[in-house]
This record gives C-alpha cells, structure tokens and sequence, in this order.
C-alpha cells in the first residue's frame, strides 16, 4: 500500500503539543503540553480502570510523582455513569487530583468482552490498558456480552447486566468529553492476535472510518466551545503486518490528531513479531505529535519501543501483579510468597530514595513481612507492592530520558534486556 486512504483531515492545530528535547537515535526525550499543563516523555500511566488503580488514591498519584493516569470509558460509563461524574466535576473533581487523566474508547473492552463470557485475569488477555480483569467485579458470566460491529459502530451488552447497548464513533467522542479528561482516544477495533489476515484488514479499514468521524465530531464541540482544550488521538491498527501497519498510520495521519495510538499490540503476538510492526508505524507517525504504545508494561517492551520512538505507555501490569505477590525489581520478577522469603529481613529495594528524591515504597519493608501480609491475605499486602511496582516502571521511564539526554540509551536499553529479556 503506497499511499494513505483519502479520507478528511481534521485540522493542524495540536491540544498535545510536543516538544523534542533530545534524541539519541528514534529514542526521543521530549515534552507534551496540554491545556492542563506539562507532562514529560517517555511516560508510563497506570491505569485507574473505574477512577482509581486499585488500591491507591490520587494522594498516592502525588507521592509518586505520575502525572498521566489512564481511565477506563467503558466501566466508567456502566458505573456510575457518565452523567454522575460529569455532575462530580469530571474525572478530575471526581476522583481529586489535578494531573492528567488519558481516557480510552470504550472498544478495546467491547471486543474483549465480546469474544469471552467469563471473569477475570484469563488466559490470552492483553497486558493492556484497560482490560476489565483488572477491577473488583468480575464480568457476568451468566450474561450474553458478544459484540456485533458493522460500519456505523458496535452494539454489545454490558458485562455487568447484559443491558444491549450501541457505541458509534462519535458516542465515544462525547462519552470522554463528557467525562472530562485530558486526552481521549478514538473509538477503534482491535482484533486479537493470531487473526486471520482478512479479519485484521476490515478492522483496520473499519477503524480509519470510525477515526475520520471521530475526527470530526471533534471539530464540531471544539467549534462549539464544549470540548474544553481536550485532545483527541487517533489509533493506528494492523496487526503484525507491517505495510498495514504502515499504510494505517499514514492514513491516520492524513486525517490529522493530536497525537497517535499504536494499537492492537502486545495482544498475543511474540516479542519479534511486534517489533516490525511498531517500527512500520512509528517510522512514519507525525515527528511533531506524541506516539503513545497501548497495553505495555514490560520493561523490554518498553525499552525496544522507545528504541523505536514511542513516547508513552500504559499497562495494568504493576498493579495486577501486585495484587497476586509478584515484585518487579532491578534484577527481575520475584514472587514475594516463595518460602524462601519467609525470614528475609532485606527490603524489595535497597536504595532508600529514587533518583528524584522521592522514597522508594518497596525500601521500607522487608521481604518477610511482605510474604506474611500475603500469606494471610492481608490487602495492604497489594497496596505496597502495587506502589513498589509502579514506582519501579517510573523509573524505568525517567532513567530511560536521562539515558537518551546522555546519548547512551542503547547501552541502557541492553542493560535492561539482560535482566528482563
């Protein structure tokens, strides 16, 4: 495919404006300003699927120093409601805390629920942005979720009860506005991996519709007033295919956003298959616009994307490995319920304090007062470790601008390969 589809571009002027600080090969470290301020790439977010990551509050997204958090459409829209927490002042009023939130579609959870009638954390699930396993209430099994799309949009039933329910386009556009975040993405499909190359390129075409009119109604309420400042990414889809991938972030790009998603990775494919296919898209998304990866929380995939010149990330991977016993540190995964851990008096991190100034969560407990907190189901367990886990991939993030500011990113990136590769 030589050439973009022609389809409207929505217009130049940029609510996500980045700024190149410096670069050390593709590897960009740079800076994203919004209507609400500033917030420094590379970035990882967590994800607060119903407004909150489990077990934290906003007070925690201070002390930690994150300044994107990603919100979850789809469940917010089924509780309590878009309209509550527009009542609540949006997100931010919401859930008390003045940093950026980035919300998606809605249509990564339609099409995941869709094809799977039971709970949470199953097999084949995306490490993603969203994915419903990461809450308190496990889907329905009882209830018929399956998704039917055609061009205009998606009719599905809620997971939590089995109401049938239409999504198009530009009902996402003003679900998201309506909740009142920072960024909000185009609704999208993202077809899991392996496909059948067929069902990977209708979901790419029906994609490129949906964001040429998402694009659009975009124009409308900021023409309107109503949009206040927000920014709108368009999402780039694919597959493993990299003259797709190619050709759908071209296309995207001629439609014109405020900064892109890559999408519909990290959903089943190898490592080295993701690869080509990132670099396909990344290779010609706008220089001028942030590049966000959806649904990764490895660190070697993070690292090879920032390889490649994605700026942003998110995952519900530190979190949901929290919650189960498992640590991310600077020498690999440990499951803090292993026996070995029952007398160990050493903290998950040594170092007391992080580059920044800020404490570490995980230098202030000892292994075998952790193992204990989980051996008896003790929730504070799950919070600490959560904390822990994502402070470890904010590092990783800001060590990984400090690397490319010093031109040594890929000597940092094979440092960090060899213990997670």
């Amino acid at each position: 495919m030589s050439a973009p589809e022609r389809v409207p571009r929505a217009g130049t002027a940029s609510r996500a404006a980045y700024d190149l600080l410096a670069s050390d090969g593709p590897a960009r470290r740079g800076q994203v300003t919004t209507a609400r301020g500033t917030f420094q790439t590379p970035v990882f977010m967590p994800v607060g699927t119903r407004g909150a990551v489990i077990h934290l509050d906003s007070s925690d997204y201070e002390h930690l120093g994150l300044e994107v958090v990603l919100a979850n459409t789809y469940h917010l829209s089924a509780r309590p409601g878009v309209d509550v927490v527009e009542a609540l002042g949006g997100l931010h009023g919401f859930v008390g805390w003045d940093g950026h939130f980035l919300t998606d579609s809605g249509g990564f959870q339609i099409m995941s629920l869709g094809r799977r009638s039971g709970g949470a954390d199953q097999p084949g699930r995306r490490q993603g942005s969203s994915d419903a396993s990461d809450g308190d209430d496990p889907p329905d099994p009882s209830q018929n979720v399956k998704s039917k799309v055609d061009d205009e949009g998606v009719t599905f039933r809620s997971t939590y009860d089995g109401t049938q329910m239409r999504l198009t386009p530009e009902d996402a556009v003003d679900a998201q506005r309506r909740l009142g975040s920072d960024i909000q993405m185009a609704l999208d499909i993202c077809p899991e991996l392996p496909a059948p190359p067929t069902e990977v390129r209708v979901a790419t075409q029906r994609t490129h519709l949906w964001a040429a009119r998402a694009a659009a109604a975009m124009e409308t309420v900021r023409r309107d007033g109503t949009a206040g400042g927000q920014a709108l990414f368009g999402i780039c889809q694919g597959g493993i295919d990299p003259e797709l991938r190619r050709h759908s972030a071209e296309t995207l790009a001629s439609i014109g956003f405020d900064g892109y998603g890559i999408g519909g990775l990290s959903v089943g494919e190898s490592r080295g298959e993701m690869a080509p296919a990132l670099a396909a898209a990344a290779e010609v998304l706008p220089a001028d616009r942030p590049r966000y990866l959806m649904g990764v929380g490895d660190p070697t995939r993070i690292v090879d994307a920032i390889a490649a010149g994605v700026d942003m990330f998110d995952c519900v991977l530190p979190s949901r490995l929290g919650r189960h016993g498992t640590a991310l540190t600077p020498h690999g995964r440990i499951n803090i319920r292993n026996a070995r851990f029952a007398r160990d008096e050493t903290p998950l991190d040594p170092r007391p304090t992080r580059p920044d100034g800020r404490p570490r969560p995980g230098a202030r407990f000892s292994r075998g007062y952790l193992r204990h907190l989980m051996s008896v189901n003790e929730p504070t367990a799950g919070r600490i470790l959560t904390l822990h886990n994502i402070a470890f991939l904010a590092e990783l993030v800001s060590d990984s601008r400090a690397a490319i500011e010093a031109g040594r990113f890929n000597a940092f990136r094979q440092q960090v390969n060899e213990v997670w590769g």
